[in-house]
């Protein structure tokens, strides 16, 4: 059964690039190890809720934009596996200038998909 591992992330503008950058490096690494697709998305229209929204969710600052991505897989075991290596793959070791988004305003999660095109 496919899996999905969905990101919310915000991301300052000034290190969009930088972000971009590190998306392309990780979804080709992502792909290696065995995902089935991999799709990064920058906000274009995300309104600011008066309860909840993408941007109340990372507490987005005014400097900052949303981020949006998910990763496919054939299974969870096969998420399980592929993040592994990914997680011990050199390349994904951490920038020492730091990461270009606050990792702890991320919000990320599996999901089982029960209805897709």
């Amino acid at each position: 059964m496919p899996y999905v591992d969905g990101f919310v992330v915000p991301v300052p503008k000034a290190k969009l690039d930088a972000y971009k950058e590190l998306a392309r490096k990780a979804r080709d690494v992502w792909m290696e190890y065995g995902a089935t697709g991999f799709v990064e998305c920058i906000g274009d229209d995300v309104p600011h809720g008066e309860l909840t929204s993408f941007p109340r969710a990372v507490q987005l600052k005014d400097d900052e934009v949303v981020a949006f991505s998910w990763i496919l897989y054939e299974s969870r075991a096969s998420r399980d596996a592929v993040n592994a290596k990914v997680m011990a793959d050199p390349r994904m070791k951490p920038d020492p200038d730091g990461m270009p988004f606050d990792g702890k305003r991320m919000i990320f999660g599996g999901f089982i998909p029960f209805l897709d095109p």
